[in-house]
């Protein structure tokens, strides 16, 4: 999915390779907005602003927006908008490969309308490595928000959940009919909040906000080798991984597992969040 349109621009045909649905509907367009609660003071990431609605917008609320989109159809009606404004930088490439944490000013705030195939790699990428956002208000499929905050022993929990509830806590979720687009997708969509956990003061666990920069991708790679195989125990997926100069043993893993009170035969959908970071302590990941 993607953004909208200025009234009276031309709307280009929608292009199923950058899965385009353009919300449209001024209702749901004001409800998003609120909903994002964009401060003076924030400088915000768009991804996917199409034609600019949404951007037209946010360049009102916010002290500046970075508004990317990989087609180049629309780059005229952004670069008018960014005219227009003086507090827009049109980027027309791909987000996922742009160095978004080299951005000036550096962005606290991502506010877009995600396309399906970019939407969780995105979220994930922008928490891990772009330090200075503080809160994400996105656009998403159904399907696929619910894995952001899916509890364990769920068939939604993932190691996309692991990886952003250990940095996020969700703020709210707002259902959104599939008429609010162009054309209408043939799934049902949500437009999520969350912030990053230092943002929100959360109360959470300790060990989830302890994760150092460096870490990070340690704990990436250790909840992916877990998730890989998840019908599998974790003996199994972590045992005989090499890590730090050695190779973990299945009885190191199952010791690690038996020392925070699970079964030895764990898998990683019975893991919390929270008991992944512990496991990686215990096992010396990092």
């Amino acid at each position: 999915m993607s953004g909208g349109r200025p009234a009276g621009a031309q709307r280009p045909l929608a292009l199923r390779r950058y899965g385009q649905n353009h919300l449209v509907d001024k209702n749901i367009l004001a409800a998003v907005l609120r909903s994002a609660a964009v401060r003076p003071d924030d400088v915000v990431l768009e991804v996917g602003a199409a034609a600019g609605l949404l951007t037209d917008h946010l360049a009102e609320q916010a002290a500046a927006v970075h508004a990317f989109e990989i087609d180049r159809r629309f780059a005229p009606a952004l670069e008018q908008l960014a005219a227009r404004h003086g507090n827009v930088q049109v980027h027309i490439e791909d987000a996922l490969r742009a160095p978004l944490d080299r951005l000036a000013p550096p962005p606290t705030a991502l506010v877009a309308n995600l396309a399906y195939n970019i939407a969780i790699p995105l979220i994930v990428t922008s928490i891990s490595e772009v330090p200075s956002l503080a809160r994400w208000a996105v656009m998403l499929q159904k399907e696929l928000a619910e894995r952001l905050f899916a509890a364990p022993r769920t068939k939604a929990y993932s190691a996309v959940s692991v990886l952003v509830q250990l940095a996020c806590e969700r703020e709210s979720v707002r259902q959104v009919p599939r008429q609010a687009f162009l054309p209408p997708p043939r799934v049902d969509s949500v437009f999520v909040t969350f912030a990053r956990q230092a943002a929100a003061g959360s109360g959470r666990a300790a060990n989830a906000r302890q994760l150092t920069a460096d870490e990070w991708p340690a704990m990436a790679a250790l909840v992916r080798l877990a998730f890989g195989q998840r019908r599998k125990m974790l003996v199994n997926t972590i045992g005989g991984a090499a890590r730090q100069g050695r190779v973990l043993t299945r009885e190191q893993v199952s010791a690690a597992l038996v020392a925070q009170g699970l079964p030895a035969g764990a898998r990683p959908e019975e893991l919390s969040p929270s008991a992944f970071v512990s496991l990686a302590r215990e096992l010396a990941w990092f």
